[in-house]
């Protein structure tokens, strides 16, 4: 369905860069920018779930003489980690400090199934038609977040999936936090967890400031509520009030709303508790929808 075709992706790029602009080819998943595809609900044979867009050729991180087996190295991939930040960098999708350093200290080998290639700019297959988001739409979320993420900071992510980016707002929020993740496949809820386990965030997971639920996103977690920074991974046909309300003043959420034609939406609630939105860039995303239609693959 998805992957890296090595000989000719870097020409792709080159092309890409002349006619759309590098930062567009790689920066979001833009119906502009079909290379970096990126999806959330839909079956996989013909979306993923965990971002947006129809499938297309990705754009490998790594030097693509790598096999695809190689590219998946479990906890042994830092170095490969690294260096798919460093092109993000490269190709000016990542200019924050402190997304790199969360980036790189949350290995992304270690929320991808075995035997996909973990560092290639491409949504991966997870089950129950689900995905984990493309390097660059979880460098993209984190950077319009980044504010919000701040040491003793709270953070919501609505439709969690493997963890990855749950993972990387316990990272940025540190103990003093909370990080939570909500999922309605109960499935991915417990994988998710393991997958945590296993990485740099393990220790806040033990400790409490990160935790991961079962749930319907659309109404958010009131328990740890108000949040500083909310993620939504599919689109809305409109924001869902329970997490406008649950968003604190001062806090930022990133959205994608809309049906046929949509934008990813970031959100901020002024201090008076008014909120201002603006669109970031037009998105593909599937709905934001209910387990069973997800399953089902509505």
């Amino acid at each position: 369905m998805e992957g890296p075709v090595c000989q000719v992706a870097w020409g792709c790029y080159v092309l890409l860069a002349i006619s759309i602009g590098a930062h567009c080819a790689m920066s979001s998943d833009n119906l502009a920018c079909p290379s970096t595809s990126d999806l959330r609900t839909q079956p996989v044979a013909a979306l993923d779930k965990e971002g947006i867009g129809p499938a297309m050729t990705s754009i490998p991180m790594i030097a693509c003489s790598t096999s695809l087996s190689e590219h998946h190295s479990g906890g042994s991939g830092t170095n490969k980690n690294k260096q798919m930040v460093e092109q993000l960098q490269r190709y000016g999708v990542i200019s924050s400090k402190k997304v790199v350093e969360v980036m790189e200290t949350i290995d992304r080998a270690l929320f991808v199934p075995d035997g996909t290639p973990a560092y290639v700019d491409s949504p991966m297959a997870i089950g129950y038609n689900a995905t984990i988001s493309a390097p660059h739409m979880h460098a993209t979320c984190l950077q319009l977040l980044e504010e919000n993420l701040q040491p003793g900071m709270h953070a919501l992510d609505v439709g969690s999936g493997t963890g990855y980016l749950t993972a990387c707002f316990a990272t940025m929020v540190g103990p003093q936090g909370r990080a939570i993740g909500v999922e309605h496949i109960p499935e991915l809820v417990a994988s998710s967890i393991k997958n945590i386990e296993k990485s740099a965030a393990a220790s806040l997971l033990k400790g409490g400031s990160l935790s991961v639920h079962a749930g319907d996103g659309r109404e958010g977690w009131p328990e740890h509520a108000p949040y500083d920074a909310i993620h939504v991974g599919a689109a809305a046909p409109e924001i869902p009030q329970p997490l406008i309300d649950q968003l604190k003043p001062g806090g930022r959420m990133v959205i994608p709303v809309g049906k046929i034609f949509q934008d990813l939406q970031v959100v901020d609630k002024n201090l008076d508790g008014s909120v201002s939105i603006r669109s970031e860039t037009a998105v593909r995303y599937v709905p934001l929808t209910s387990r069973d239609a997800q399953l089902k693959g509505y």
